[in-house]
């Protein structure tokens, strides 16, 4: 009597499936670097036509957390691979650099090759919207790991910048203008608390919902905003200082990572209408706002440091990028961020 991988309870015929459902996604996302096809034990990608004199790789890695849960709740599995793309190309963007491409890393316990195909998707539809090419990846099938109909999902992406044109902050002192890039929602931070706030019922988050003008379900699930063609675009067009990528942490973590020694921040949350998703969680938490801007993005997904003689062009640059923009502070001599308003 023979005990076989299967009997183990890991299908290899099922993932065999799951990769020829992916490679109809991810050739989508394939450009003339891309060398090869899937399978190979590493994926390739070319740099030898980037036309950049002094090349430096920018890379960034990042999951989706637990905004997943939220997926499995509503069995929706399509838009929750544009999460994990946003979370490392937004970082990488912040330097200046432009993605050139991405790998994932799914792993569940017991395999479903349509569900994968449709995480992949996903995460094929963010690298469409980020320029950069999916080129390989992992699938993992680990019985015991992973409660039944749950996985995990994370990535990494590499980028590429010219050193002389990297974004650090260095420059950046202080009467300096921060514009605010509004956010897509919750982008994918702060979901513990989310969860809590809102619950876990799929009855009670499918109700459509008058103040978020759709279920809290379809709210909490709308995938991150990925910055990366704007940010690439405004570039060539304003001398840019610093960006930063509104992440956990808020508003409080995340912009004073881009600033030099002894220089802080003034950020008046009135300069934008809060979007109504916080409004409810500002509601629900009772947190003032050191904590709650500490917490979430708060309808910025990212903050842009410029000159004040740049500040005119550009605002029109991302607003011709499509981009809702807000001038919502300026840099001060001192450390952290203050919040007014």
């Amino acid at each position: 009597m023979s005990i076989s991988y299967k009997d183990a309870g890991v299908d290899v015929t099922a993932g065999y499936k799951a990769v020829e459902l992916m490679k109809k996604h991810t050739k989508t996302t394939f450009d003339a670097n891309v060398l090869g096809d899937l399978g190979s034990f590493g994926g390739f990608y070319s740099i030898e036509n980037a036309g950049v004199k002094n090349p430096v790789l920018v890379a960034g890695t990042d999951g989706v957390g637990t905004k997943l849960r939220y997926a499995f709740i509503a069995d929706k599995h399509d838009t929750i691979g544009i999460d994990c793309v946003a979370m490392c190309v937004n970082d990488v963007a912040c330097q200046g650099a432009k993605p050139l491409f991405f790998l994932d890393y799914f792993a569940v316990g017991k395999l479903k090759p349509e569900v994968a195909a449709d995480v992949v998707a996903g995460v094929c539809e963010g690298c469409r919207q980020a320029g950069c090419a999916l080129i390989g990846g992992e699938t993992a099938e680990m019985p015991g790991f992973y409660a039944e109909g749950e996985y995990d999902l994370a990535g990494f992406s590499v980028g590429m910048v010219d050193r002389r044109k990297i974004i650090n902050g260095s420059d950046i002192g202080a009467g300096d203008v921060l514009i605010g890039l509004a956010s897509s929602g919750i982008h994918s931070n702060g979901f513990s608390l989310v969860r809590k706030l809102l619950g876990e019922t799929k009855e009670d988050l499918a109700r459509f919902d008058e103040k978020l003008g759709a279920s809290t379900l379809e709210t909490v699930l709308t995938p991150t905003r990925i910055y990366v063609k704007t940010v690439l675009k405004l570039i060539e067009k304003v001398s840019v200082k610093g960006i930063a990528h509104i992440t956990g942490g808020g508003f409080i973590e995340n912009i004073p990572r881009i600033f030099p020694v002894s220089i802080g921040a003034e950020v008046d949350i009135n300069s934008y209408e809060l979007p109504p998703i916080f409004k409810l969680l500002k509601e629900l938490s009772g947190l003032d706002n050191e904590k709650i801007y500490n917490t979430f993005n708060m309808g910025i997904g990212m903050v842009i440091c410029v000159a004040k003689s740049d500040v005119e062009l550009a605002l029109k640059t991302l607003e011709e990028c499509g981009e809702k923009a807000y001038v919502i502070g300026k840099t001060v001599k001192g450390e952290g961020v203050k919040i007014i308003g």
